[in-house]
């Protein structure tokens, strides 16, 4: 099943869908202005606890029912340490060494690996343009994200420079961002068995915790000097991207996810990276080149791909149906007028007789 806006009981379910996106473009952006002044492990944990707090509270106004049973807790645990603990950790550490931008388009390469795993455990249709959209956005977030070298080299392998795209690949965050990408792909997937124990906005508070904790204990270990160095503008960006871009952004994520169509859900996180790349271009002044910008063309073309995979092909069907009519309809026409030309001939003869 896809996303159903227009079934949604939420006010502006099209600008909530896209809400938690915006949210996580931005929130890299804050992130990575704070990053020079504190640690990234530590920028790990602001962003986990205090949200998951809030999300609770939230939860608990609202009336929603804490985890019962050990099922329940124990796919919380399993949710926390893969979609909290490992996907915020090679996020944060990955974002120390990285571009906003870039960072966020190496993270949002996760809807294929969510698509293939959704074929495989819920056997959600992709189709001809689900998988189109999927190729498109992949070769669109490479075109953003990988080195000019790199692909550059792709054409002319007689050169160095594919082997020096590579070793820069491996030298800076990207590989880290690619696990975080992973992490989260397995964290959508959970979020569907964690939904049938718990409500998905407790789950997703409780996660948050529990994830954060075990960062909390690995920051303290080895990491110094986490928020001496940290001005009012840092605290206000750390702010936004606990209470936004986690908090609000997590809770709205997993709601749909629990309810929707993971594939086309996940396919949306392509405009992490436009959002991202935007802000911080008007931000922290990180500039795309043509190759970025043509990576951006190429993605907002799988986003429409994926979530009107199913329009399309309807519409494709009923075009090759209406081609099928259209030919049966010829027929029957012309069948018939040869009728209405046979009878009044035998009518004419028989009359010919009767007058002999």
């Amino acid at each position: 099943m896809q996303l159903k806006l227009t079934d949604s009981k939420l006010p502006f379910a099209p600008l909530l869908l896209i809400a938690p996106f915006f949210l996580w473009g931005t929130a890299m952006v804050a992130m990575k202005g704070v990053m020079p002044h504190t640690t990234p492990l530590f920028v790990a944990v602001v962003r986990l606890v205090p949200a998951g707090v809030l999300v609770l509270l939230a939860a608990a106004l609202m009336g929603k029912q804490q985890p019962q049973g050990w099922k329940a807790w124990l796919w919380i645990s399993l949710f926390a340490l893969v979609d909290g603990t490992l996907f915020q950790g090679f996020l944060a550490e990955g974002l120390a060494r990285t571009g906003a931008g870039l960072g966020s388009v190496m993270i949002d390469s996760q809807p294929l690996a969510v698509a293939i795993l959704c074929l495989w455990l819920f056997q959600e249709k992709i189709g001809f343009w689900g998988w189109l959209g999927l190729v498109i956005g992949v070769i669109g977030i490479s075109l953003i994200g990988l080195p000019d070298g790199f692909i550059v080299g792709l054409f002319h392998p007689e050169s160095a420079q594919v082997f020096a795209g590579i070793e820069s690949v491996f030298q800076g965050g990207e590989w880290l961002m690619l696990l975080a990408a992973l992490s989260m792909a397995v964290g959508t997937v959970l979020v569907r068995w964690v939904c049938r124990y718990v409500d998905p906005i407790v789950a997703t508070g409780w996660h948050m915790i529990l994830g954060g904790l075990p960062l909390l204990a690995i920051s303290a270990a080895t990491e110094s000097g986490q928020f001496v160095n940290i001005d009012f503008s840092g605290w206000m960006a750390l702010g936004y991207s606990t209470v936004f871009g986690s908090a609000i952004a997590y809770g709205l994520f997993f709601y749909f996810a629990s309810s929707g169509s993971l594939t086309s859900l996940s396919s949306l996180t392509f405009l992490t990276p436009i959002f991202a790349l935007l802000f911080g271009n008007l931000l922290l002044g990180e500039v795309l080149n043509p190759l970025q910008s043509m990576g951006v063309g190429l993605t907002l073309v799988s986003i429409y791909l994926i979530n009107q995979r199913d329009t399309l092909a309807e519409k494709l069907g009923k075009g090759r149906n209406g081609a099928a009519n259209s030919d049966e309809e010829v027929q029957l026409l012309e069948s018939s007028e040869l009728n209405t030309v046979e009878v009044p001939v035998q009518v004419r003869a028989a009359e010919l007789e009767s007058e002999v």
